[in-house]
């Protein structure tokens, strides 16, 4: 799937995001990961809060629409998405598309995949894996191709599961977040 020089770079971004991000940094995805373990649904505050998480911009046409949708309509909405992500008996990729297409009603969540991303890993930590440019940088300078057409995030988790069963297949335990992550410090401006 990648080379070896592949994985010693994953390797090295991998540590050096460790080494270097405070173990603080996450813990406004695991506290919305906690209320969406209690209430089976996603709400403005936890997306407003995963935006601020994912240090988005909040000042735009789709976010004034989302904070005018009532909250019950939200959580109606998110409710199948973090059903989808969560069930086992769902591939992982298909899961992922899922889960991702059921978001979509949602002012904001039509296109671009990082916000939805977040929520959908925040829904299933253990299984989802967080999207953003710097992950397809990180994939593109491991020689891994994902274009940016419909169904994207499916096809990113299809990838990082991918990488997960490989890094088994090499003696190494490998989660999804623990790709993303990888990714995320692989594809940084400064390391290209």
């Amino acid at each position: 799937m990648i080379s070896e020089d592949g994985w010693s770079r994953l390797h090295a971004a991998r540590s050096g995001y460790l080494s270097t991000v405070s173990a603080a940094y996450d813990e406004v995805l695991l506290e919305v990961s906690q209320r969406i373990v209690l209430s089976g649904s996603i709400g403005k505050s936890d997306i407003g809060a995963l935006l601020f998480w994912k240090r988005l911009r909040a000042n735009t046409p789709w976010a004034a629409e989302l904070l005018a949708t009532p909250d019950v309509a939200v959580r109606r909405a998110t409710a199948p998405a973090v059903e989808l992500v969560r069930d086992e008996r769902l591939a992982l990729a298909e899961a992922a598309r899922q889960g991702r297409a059921a978001l979509t009603s949602l002012p904001g969540f039509n296109k671009g995949d990082a916000l939805a991303s977040a929520l959908l890993t925040a829904a299933a930590p253990h299984r989802m894996a967080v999207y953003d440019e710097r992950a397809q940088s990180g994939l593109e300078l491991l020689g891994l191709s994902l274009t940016s057409t419909k169904g994207r995030y499916g096809r990113y988790m299809q990838l990082v599961e991918n990488l997960v069963v490989a890094g088994r297949e090499r003696q190494e335990e490998w989660t999804p977040r623990d790709i993303d992550l990888a990714l995320f410090w692989l594809g940084r401006p400064s390391a290209t």
